[in-house]
């Protein structure tokens, strides 16, 4: 039986995104693993997130992913989910530079500590999602009064 890596995926807002799954594609092609995504509850979305990323991993040829959500903080979250008997390696997802918060705690330095195992660091930027764009109402047109529409659009108590 050949040996198979373990590999904790740390993500939050990039969980779904393209370049952590490119990345996970990559890690796999490289030998026999299996991934399991740890999503952070950092607002309200967390569980919907972790079950839209597990469905695009296993949709992408990814068949060996597994996930839970934890604290808050990812630093609990990792440190509750970990364990040296199962996990050999981590890959940590992050925005990029200046708008990571994980970032600015030094995620993935603090966990490669931690843990004693290689800490990946992989920037994603989060899926865009699909902007809606609407033309404004055009204002009626008072001619001289302009100035006074707001008090002539005014609704009478």
């Amino acid at each position: 039986m050949a040996w198979e890596f373990h590999v904790l995926v740390v993500a939050n807002i990039t969980a779904t995104s393209d370049d952590l799954l490119a990345a996970l594609q990559a890690r796999a092609s490289r030998g026999a693993c299996r991934f399991t995504l740890l999503v952070p509850r950092e607002g309200q979305h967390a569980e919907a997130r972790l079950a839209e990323a597990l469905e695009g991993m296993r949709a992408a040829g990814l068949d060996n992913v597994s996930g839970h959500t934890g604290d808050a903080d990812p630093i609990v979250a990792t440190m509750e989910t970990w364990d040296p008997m199962k996990f050999d390696e981590i890959v940590v997802s992050t925005l990029p530079t200046g708008s990571s918060r994980w970032l600015g705690i030094d995620l993935p330095r603090r966990l490669e500590k931690l843990t004693s195992v290689p800490v990946y660091h992989v920037v994603s930027r989060p899926p865009q999602s699909e902007v809606h764009w609407e033309r404004p109402p055009e204002p009626e047109h008072y001619g001289v009064l302009s100035p006074l529409a707001a008090a002539l659009t005014r609704k009478n108590p």
